[in-house]
Order: structure tokens, then C-alpha cells, then sequence
């Protein structure tokens, strides 16, 4: 018995000496992340009403958290009556030591911050990197999101996003179409050019300057091929595509123009 009121006495000890740090490490913990979310949305809705660029507040509302929850943690374990000086070294050693296991994460995370400074793309824009093309989602700390026309979600990691190749198809206001059409041999090219011109100027998606050209390309093994080379505003590219193939379809019928296939003539000799 007197052993057990030994060990409770200690207990009670204890409990009244770190009972009082303990409470107040738990408040300053709860209390802290809870401010901390708040002022968090409230920054975020700040950037919003401000207009700060759609691709940097997601990357700064991240570092906002993460730099709010950092402190409070310190806070709470200083209060706790951990000595700070060795825990910051160990942190250190700890921080060098998971940075080398992740090694890729860092470079994922330089990477976010070379997209952010230097912007090659900016939310909203098409890009085409690393085999997939879709619409810039979001751009975060660690990946970029992308949303392809069928809506699918596609997460590229920002270190390789960063030091490969890429296109960006709306960094520009102006695109050019490029379309070949072949015809068979025998007809008139002046016909074709003027038959093509035609449509080109009847719609009034495609740009007079610079001016739109329709030149005889190839001479091909079953047709003879002309480029049709118009400008347009980036956001029509894909509508006037599609419809001046379709319009040039229905005229060559309409005109008697016939469109070839493959094929080939066997000749056999006796």
C-alpha cells in the first residue's frame, strides 16, 4: 500500500507541476489551428477581391497553413517546457535527413516556385506537357492540375513540368489553322483556291491580317494536296477547324470536285 501511495503521489505531483503546461500547450494547440484556418480563408478571400493572380493563391494559401501550423506546434511544445535550442537541432538533423529521402518532392516544390515566378502558363490556359493536353486547373505547391476536354483530371509533378518541354497554346491571342485538302488530278486549281477563299471570307471568325492563304502543296501519289493556312482569335481555333472542314466537304460535293482515295492500278503484262 505504501508503495502504491508512493506512485500516486507522484502522479499527483507531476500532475500539478506540468498539469497547468500541459492544458495551456493543448489550448494554444486547438486555439492556434483553429485561428490559424480562419485566417487562412480569410487571406485567401482578401487575394480573391483583390484580384492577386488564380495561380499563386492555392501555392500561397499553402505556405500561409503550413508556416501558421509550424509555429504553433513550437509554441505549444515551448510551453510544455521542451527546450527549443535542442529541438530546432533536432528538427535540423531530422529536416536534412527526410530531405534526402525526398529528394523528388523537393524538386517537385522548386519547381512550383519556378512556375510561379517565371509563369509559363497561368490557370486557364491550354498546355500540352509531357504527352497530355488540357486546361490548366490549378497550379499547387508540389503538381500542376490539368483538365482535359473530356473532362479528365490529370496531376503532373511541377520538377518535371519545369525543365521539359512544353507548349502553351494560349499564350498567344492569335492562332493559325492549318488544313490540307486533296483533290483529284485533272481539276482546276483556280476552281479549288476560289472555292476556298470563298468560305474564308464568308466567315467572319477568320482574321483579314494576317491574310489567309490557299497554295498547291504536293503532288501526291493519288491527289493533289492544298494547304489552307488561316488566322483566327485563340478561342475559336477548334470551331473554325471543324467547320471549314465540313464546309469545304459539303462545296466540293455541291461543285463536282471529286476528293481521292488511295489506290493503285495493277497493270499485267502477257
Amino acid at each position: 500500500m505504501e508503495n502504491i501511495d508512493k506512485y500516486v503521489g507522484k502522479i499527483v505531483d507531476m500532475l500539478i507541476a506540468f498539469g497547468p503546461k500541459l492544458i495551456g500547450a493543448l489550448l494554444v494547440l486547438i486555439i492556434g489551428l483553429w485561428v490559424a484556418k480562419i485566417v487562412t480563408k480569410s487571406v485567401y478571400k482578401i487575394m480573391e477581391k483583390r484580384n492577386v493572380d488564380p495561380s499563386l493563391r492555392p501555392f500561397l494559401r499553402s505556405l500561409l497553413s503550413a508556416l501558421f501550423k509550424t509555429l504553433i506546434i513550437i509554441s505549444a511544445l515551448g510551453l510544455v517546457g521542451i527546450e527549443m535550442t535542442s529541438f530546432i537541432a533536432i528538427l535540423g538533423a531530422a529536416g536534412l535527413a527526410v530531405g534526402l529521402a525526398l529528394s523528388g518532392t523537393l524538386q517537385n516544390l522548386a519547381g512550383g516556385v519556378m512556375i510561379l515566378i517565371f509563369k509559363p502558363f497561368k490557370v486557364g490556359d491550354v498546355i500540352e506537357a509531357q504527352g497530355f493536353i488540357g486546361s490548366v486547373y490549378e497550379i499547387q505547391i508540389f503538381s500542376t492540375i490539368l483538365k482535359t476536354p473530356d473532362n479528365k483530371v490529370i496531376i503532373l509533378p511541377n520538377g518535371g513540368l519545369s525543365n521539359s518541354s512544353m507548349v502553351n497554346y494560349s499564350n498567344q491571342d492569335k492562332r493559325r489553322v492549318d488544313l490540307t485538302f486533296g483533290v483529284a488530278y485533272g481539276t482546276e486549281t483556280e476552281k479549288v483556291k476560289a472555292i476556298i477563299f470563298n468560305l474564308l471570307k464568308s466567315d467572319g471568325r477568320v482574321l483579314e491580317d494576317p491574310k489567309a492563304a490557299v497554295v498547291l502543296s504536293q503532288l501526291a501519289d493519288s491527289s493533289v494536296n492544298f494547304t489552307v493556312r488561316a488566322w483566327v482569335v485563340s478561342a475559336d481555333y477548334w470551331d473554325v477547324l471543324f467547320s471549314i472542314n465540313e464546309k469545304v466537304y459539303e462545296a466540293f460535293n455541291k461543285e463536282g470536285i471529286n476528293i481521292p482515295f488511295p489506290q493503285m492500278q495493277v497493270h499485267i503484262a502477257k
